[in-house]
């Protein structure tokens, strides 16, 4: 796959230079019929695109394909790859790779014991909902989750403007 994708740059307020330590993710945008794809967090209420932390040895295709069966159960299969998000925060920089996707089977989730906690659940969401839930991040007190809100709603917004 091409790494010639766009890279966006997100600071936090309290970002010091140089980052210590990096975190490198992998999102999918799976869009069909209007909706998008997300992973609902029903217990506390959160909403993002599927995806999480690249393992050892992992490649990025290999795991946007892991994290979208753990998370959703939906077997995906990926389209291209869209954007990247450096976001740096304090001493860390948190890098997500973002890929277009689409389903091409369904099996069961495989949810570590946080995400049981947090009561993840695959939903379908109205794409103009999505960006509306994600526009909302400069009303989060949380920063984290705020930059999470704006990644995504940066990232959407993009992608909405690139399908005109």
């Amino acid at each position: 796959m091409s790494n010639n994708i766009e890279t966006i740059n997100q600071y936090g307020k309290n970002y010091t230079l140089p980052p210590m330590f990096s975190r490198i993710g992998c999102r999918a945008i799976i869009v069909a019929n209007g909706k998008i794809l997300l992973s609902h967090e029903v217990n506390t209420g959160v909403y993002l695109s599927p995806g999480g932390g690249l393992e050892a040895g992992e490649t990025n295709e290999d795991c946007v394909i892991r994290e979208v069966l753990e998370e959703t159960g939906y077997r995906a299969r990926i389209l291209y790859p869209f954007v990247k998000v450096n976001e740096y925060f304090y001493d860390r920089v948190f890098v997500s790779n973002y890929f277009v996707c689409e389903i091409v089977g369904k099996e069961n989730q495989s949810l570590t014991e946080t995400e049981i906690l947090h009561g993840v659940e695959p939903e379908w969401v109205d794409f103009e909902k999505a960006l509306a839930i994600f526009g909302s991040y400069e009303s989060i007190a949380d920063e984290e989750l705020a930059a999470q809100y704006k990644r995504e709603f940066t990232v959407l917004s993009r992608f909405k403007d690139d399908k005109k």
